[in-house]
């Protein structure tokens, strides 16, 4: 049962995670956003940067997996997610950052059209609306990552603020 603020917000936030809605968050969930990133981008599965995603995704999967999935069955349930969240990176939100950088990392990169180290914020709201972000919301969540506004958003940035919206309540 979801009791305070915190809670229902972090539980709001399981949505975003489990990708094809079946109530539950599993490696499939991160594998398919994998596959959907690579496809928007044009990228090939097979390639050092597509690989690179699938790796990502699969780290992120098993740190999941690792805070959250308290029974061992390999799937998340909400209330597994909120447990999680709440009792394990609630004091340490870069603990969540560090299990994300992997595939943030990995998603950035391929993101990058010009491989510079940074994303414009038009490939980073691509990126967020693939993974669910509503395109208005997706183009205006991008923009405040650009924090010096030069139009570009690099990993720190990025890392960051994913870790804050997940273990943050403000």
């Amino acid at each position: 049962m979801v009791s305070t603020e915190y809670e229902r917000r972090i539980a709001a936030r399981f949505a975003t995670f489990d990708q094809d809605g079946n109530g539950y968050i599993d490696r499939e969930d991160f594998s398919g956003a994998a596959k959907a990133l690579l496809a928007e981008f044009g990228t090939a599965a097979r390639s050092d940067r597509g690989q690179a995603v699938y790796i990502g995704a699969e780290a992120f999967w098993q740190g999941m997996a690792g805070i959250a999935d308290r029974d061992g069955d390999q799937r998340i349930t909400r209330e597994e997610f909120v447990h999680g969240a709440v009792k394990r990176l609630r004091d340490n939100p870069d603990r969540f950052a560090e299990i994300a950088r992997p595939f943030l990392h990995a998603v950035l990169a391929m993101a990058d059209g010009d491989a510079d180290g940074a994303a414009t914020v038009d490939e980073v709201a691509r990126a967020l609306k693939v993974l669910g972000v509503p395109e208005g919301l997706a183009a205006a969540a991008a923009g405040t990552l650009d924090t010096d506004t030069d139009g570009r958003i690099s990993e720190p940035d990025i890392v960051t603020a994913f870790a804050r919206y997940f273990t943050v309540p403000e």
